[in-house]
């Protein structure tokens, strides 16, 4: 690669702490967003288009991010959904021979601004001890004083609706319509291998915008129901939750996944709160307390559901503990076909301990079937 001078940049943090770095590609270019890491060696392409992450200035721990390009289909999502990359080395060459383009044709295409030369290691270790909050990053190094006006306006993630932001407008199908089993999917920010491991296991997926009522998703007489992963506060999405009242009424088979494991807590009036720093990685430890096995995660998430509320609840059971902070990970109710888990069993990072909750639906579903048709 021809030598080219980088362009100076920095981030702000809402605290008013400073760290300087290069912009990619010698853009100019202006940012914002809650910044927050995610500790990955790999999956940087499915970072970086996951729904959850929207309005999120992304830090990724690993010191090289671009060495493998990218490809097509490994994108979660119809686009780049982060607000802005801030890593150490930017590679703008890539090694793998089916990659379909570079990191930063990739960034450029989505116009995605980035920084790099960053010391990511105490970026990191500053969010890690002081907590995720809204920064700025900008090439405007001189203009500190107006980037701070600029960035005390930007609203924070706690009270914050994104859901509408990421949802499909219009309902769309996913999977083999002759399929034996009907799932509806409210989409809050869905990611498409969550759609592919359904579809996989022989269903057919209708998926439905943010705000679609219950009677609109029943209408369709689906076999089961499935609320999806996605950004922000789950507090402000009261139709979600009142649509997930409603499933729980019927007691058809409802599986929820990180804002829908969130929306079903609240649904059943146990609350949620942000987290200091949030979980985002690859390598999450979980213990199933059912089984007693371990489970090594992928995880992406800044809120979570009350241990204490949800151990107190009568109709609810924790089902899955996160071993570093011992925070619910997972949940089931005890007398409906309904269960919920903060991490993403989609994911499937080399590890692939969790898709067994995949079956589990699927499972729950037939049996329901049976039984009904039984009666």
């Amino acid at each position: 690669m021809k030598y080219q001078a980088k362009r100076k940049a920095l981030i702000l943090l809402a605290d008013g702490t400073v760290f300087y770095g290069k912009a990619v590609g010698d853009k100019e270019g202006t940012a914002f967003g809650e910044v927050c890491f995610n500790t990955g060696t790999t999956g940087y392409q499915e970072i970086f288009t996951d729904p959850s992450y929207f309005g999120q200035l992304m830090v990724t721990t690993n010191a090289h991010i671009g060495n493998y390009g990218t490809r097509a289909e490994e994108s979660e999502s119809d686009g780049v959904k982060i607000a802005g990359l801030i890593c150490k080395n930017f590679a703008y060459s890539y090694s793998r021979p089916d990659a379909d383009y570079s990191l930063q044709e990739f960034l450029d295409k989505n116009g995605l601004f980035a920084i790099s030369d960053v010391d990511t290691r105490a970026l990191v270790s500053y969010i890690r001890d002081n907590g995720a909050m809204n920064a700025v990053i900008s090439t405007r190094v001189d203009e500190l004083d107006a980037l701070k006006a600029e960035l005390a306006e930007v609203p924070g993630m706690e009270g914050l609706e994104l859901a509408s932001a990421v949802s499909t407008r219009e309902p769309y199908f996913v999977g083999d319509a002759d399929a034996s089993i009907r799932i509806a999917a409210l989409d809050i920010g869905i990611k498409k291998n969550i759609l592919r491991n359904l579809a996989r296991r022989g269903a057919y997926i209708q998926v439905f915008p943010h705000d679609t009522s219950y009677e609109t998703m029943e209408a369709w007489n689906p076999d089961g129901y499935f609320i999806s992963n996605g950004p922000g506060d789950p507090q402000p999405l009261k139709e979600a939750v009142e649509l997930a009242r409603k499933i729980i009424a019927t007691d058809k088979p409802l599986f929820g996944i990180c804002l829908g494991h969130q929306v079903i807590a609240l649904a059943n009036g146990v609350s949620t709160y942000k987290m200091h720093h949030g979980h985002r990685g690859i390598n999450h430890p979980v213990i199933n307390l059912e089984t007693g096995k371990g489970e090594i995660t992928s995880q992406n998430h800044g809120f979570a559901v009350n241990r204490e509320e949800t151990e107190a609840h009568p109709d609810l059971q924790i089902t899955h503990i996160h071993l570093n902070d011992q925070t619910v990970a997972g949940i089931r109710m005890k007398d409906k076909n309904v269960f919920s888990v903060q991490y993403h069993p989609e994911a499937s990072p080399g590890p692939h301990d969790a898709e067994y909750l995949f079956d589990q639906f699927f499972e729950t579903i037939r049996e329901h079937m049976t039984k009904n048709t039984a009666v």
